[in-house]
């Protein structure tokens, strides 16, 4: 975050409910927010679907805020020699392990969207998500489950140079979906979240439920196949010297509705190297997939370069069935390239090539119907800035809408008032949508 100590508050101290529901005439029966019924029960309430905000005409402008979005180019590089002085500052402010949660950084490093946009990138291949409750068997299920995860990381680097994207606001949300032409039609699913999609689509909401601790929780369904996913992270990054890392904490959890099964994925860290020159990013860090109604699990590990080596973005994974210390697979390769799978019956095959698969385009609304704390709307005016090489105003712009952040926080302090988030709640250390597929069929 870029604010300061008025800007501090814990996530689950305040949590409240979404102004309009009536939270206590909401269902008492609890709801499991699991299909595992080995696994401890979690209550997670139903309470009725949220109606959509009001939509706010924009203020009249000659810039097309879609067109922003439209073309998929490369992010332009960095020179970290040109802003030299910027740099300098900046490192005068941070020492080695520091958390760089409060450290302000400069606007010309920023990528032209929010943190909550990049994370939808996670389903860039919808296809190969819904199709894991196609699978006959456990084995397959959690093949296929593996083979989705490792394809979901590519997509969000549209660049070999590292830019950070956006620190969503708290209470921004972002929505959109994938049209699946492939799936056929199933029975109806009530009140899908997006009221404007069909159960056929995959959708997906994100919102940023806490700023200090940054927390983005984030949900998908495809009604017609019976799946969904829940999960959030808590981005935790710190100065290592001439690199940053992020370390993404928590986790998500594959539900298969129909076939009673859970597959809970934990998330690799992600780190700026050569941030005085030129920036890349690099993933690094053990990963694990696990079911636990079938007892088979996978272990990723995303390997960072080595010092004397040239190989970068290499990764190693293997499944395990249950109670068994035999890899069924071993997995190895790029993961924004090539992955061969070796079966221990002795076969080797392609197992993934991300670089040969033609990413499926999310549907947004167009900004103008979108809610004001909708991420493109929200963040429109520091966009236009960098898309055009206008710096300054992208800069003030993203001044104006942290000092907005800043006092309205300062002002829920004084007043004693609570955040009331809209469409997640915390549990435990989760976080659970509310209106998840599971508990509206």
């Amino acid at each position: 975050s870029d604010d300061d100590d008025d800007d501090f508050f814990d996530a689950q101290d305040d949590f409240g409910a979404k102004p309009g529901l009536d939270t206590a005439s909401a269902s008492s029966q609890p709801l499991s927010s699991s299909t595992n019924n080995n696994l401890p029960k979690v209550e997670v309430f139903e309470v009725p679907q949220p109606p959509e905000l009001p939509v706010s005409p924009l203020t009249p402008s000659e810039v097309d805020w879609d067109a922003l979005y439209e073309e998929e180019s490369e992010e332009s590089e960095v020179d970290m020699k040109s802003h030299g002085s910027v740099i300098t500052h900046l490192l005068s402010q941070v020492r080695i392990g520091m958390d760089l949660t409060k450290i302000v950084l400069p606007t010309f490093i920023l990528e032209r969207r929010s943190l909550l946009e990049m994370y939808a990138d996670f389903f860039a291949h919808p296809d190969i998500f819904v199709s894991i409750t196609d699978k006959n068997t456990p084995e397959e299920r959690m093949v296929q489950v593996l083979r989705w995860y490792l394809s979901s990381f590519h997509a969000s680097r549209k660049s070999s140079v590292a830019k950070k994207p956006y620190n969503p606001i708290l209470g921004e949300i972002f929505r959109c979906h994938w049209s699946l032409p492939q799936v056929q039609d199933a029975k109806a699913v009530p009140n899908i979240p997006i009221p404007w999609c069909t159960h056929n689509d995959l959708i997906f909401l994100a919102e940023q439920v806490s700023h200090h601790p940054p927390i983005s929780a984030f949900y998908v369904e495809n009604g017609a196949k019976k799946i969904a996913f829940n999960g959030h992270i808590y981005t935790k990054s710190s100065f290592l010297g001439v690199s940053v890392a992020v370390h993404n904490v928590g986790e998500g959890r594959v539900s298969l509705l129909d076939r009673g099964e859970d597959y809970v994925v934990t998330f690799p860290s992600g780190y700026g190297r050569s941030i005085l020159t030129t920036p890349w990013l690099e993933l690094g860090g053990k990963c694990e997939i696990t079911c636990p109604q079938s007892g088979y699990r996978a272990d990723i590990e995303f390997k960072c370069k080595p010092f004397w080596s040239n190989e970068m973005n290499k990764i190693v994974a293997e499944i395990f069935p249950k109670d068994s210390k035999k890899a069924l697979v071993k997995v190895e390769g790029e993961w924004n390239g090539r992955m061969t799978a070796k079966w221990n019956t002795g076969r080797t095959e392609t197992f993934l090539d991300v670089s040969q698969l033609p990413v499926t385009k999310k549907m947004v609304k167009p900004v103008a119907e979108q809610e004001k704390y909708e991420s493109r709307r929200l963040w429109r005016e520091v966009t236009a800035g960098l898309k055009t090489g206008d710096i300054e105003s992208a800069t003030t712009a993203k001044a104006k809408l942290e000092d907005k952040q800043r006092k309205e926080a300062k002002q829920r302090k004084e007043d004693g008032t609570k955040w009331e988030n809209r469409m997640f709640n915390p549990v435990g250390e989760n976080w659970f949508f509310t209106q998840a597929l599971g508990n509206r069929m």
